[in-house]
């Protein structure tokens, strides 16, 4: 992974919401179409791989989103070392990329994966989304790709009121400050 410079420093607490960057993470994105490509994830991360939309599974330390019917973004609960991060990526890529079922590719910095909590989450993401999250608040581990203030995110409903927001590295800072900036008037 890069070394960079987070334009995210803290964490934020406002009125029943707090807000941080979790720190550098593991991130993968992987795409493949067939049954061996699906049964090959499962069994190297241990988890039963998604295939209904905007659905996620998850163990101990990894979750595992589905973005689209060949495409799945994968990530870690906690920091990994970098000797475990560059094993699990050289296993992916030798049982999936090297034998030609699918794509392994480390997104570990073109994300930053910011982490939401609070009993006014919901109402903060409303101010700036279109989407409408009524069943997806009350959906453990559901998905969602949509915009916040006009930026692409994915939005992972880890549990109640407890959600992780990925957005692009070149757009956190002003996602950042726009999550501040609104969080202070909800």
């Amino acid at each position: 992974m890069l070394n960079f410079n987070s334009p995210i420093i803290d964490t934020k607490e406002y009125s029943e919401i707090k807000i941080s960057e979790v720190e550098p993470i593991l991130k993968i994105n992987l795409r493949g179409k067939n049954r061996n490509f699906i049964t090959k994830i499962g069994k190297e991360l241990s988890i039963i791989t998604p295939v209904d939309p905007n659905t996620s599974s998850s163990n101990e330390k990894l979750n595992l989103l589905w973005l689209s019917p060949d495409e799945w973004f994968l990530y870690s609960n906690d920091k990994i070392g970098l000797k475990d991060f560059y094993l699990l990526e050289d296993r992916l890529f030798n049982e999936i990329s090297k034998v030609k079922l699918g794509s392994v590719t480390n997104v570990s910095d073109h994300w930053i994966m910011i982490h939401l909590n609070g009993k006014k989450v919901y109402e903060l993401l409303s101010a700036g989304c279109p989407f409408n999250f009524n069943n997806f608040k009350n959906s453990k581990g559901a998905v969602t790709q949509t915009l916040l203030n006009h930026i692409d995110v994915i939005i992972h409903n880890k549990n109640t009121n407890d959600l992780n927001l990925f957005v692009r590295r070149s757009f956190s800072a002003h996602l950042w400050s726009w999550l501040n900036d609104s969080a202070r008037f909800i």
